[in-house]
């Protein structure tokens, strides 16, 4: 299956839209193209698998490192994953990744995300 990462902009943030199956090939080429824009000028980074067909537990451990690395500077990461996408979301649910992982399933959470935060809460 076809692999991309796209750089892209989702709820005016700078985003990596990634389309075809994140697993142990593929899974480091999301890392590296995610460590300049969470190390970088940008403090917010949107992961959108949306169009993302499947993920392993490479990918899974990818967006677990995204996620820490976005802790350790600052910046701010949402996986983006559609309820429908079930493919990718049933691994998401079964490994609990949301617990470790800032995962939404719409754009309008990254807002409503950004607003607790903005708030303190």
């Amino acid at each position: 299956m076809l692999f991309d990462i796209a750089r892209t902009t989702i709820a005016g943030r700078p985003a990596l839209t990634v389309r075809g199956e994140l697993d142990l090939a593929t899974a480091p080429r999301l890392a590296a193209a995610a460590e300049p824009l969470l190390t970088g000028s940008s403090d917010q980074l949107v992961v959108d698998l949306g169009p993302t067909k499947f993920l392993d537990s490479s990918g899974a451990r990818t967006l677990m490192a995204l996620a820490r690395q976005a802790r350790e500077s600052g910046a701010e990461l949402h996986v983006l994953v559609p309820l429908g996408n079930r493919p990718v979301r049933l691994p998401i649910d079964l490994l609990d990744l949301g617990a470790a992982v800032p995962v939404v399933a719409s754009t309008a959470e990254i807002g409503t995300a950004v607003a607790r935060k903005d708030a303190g809460t």
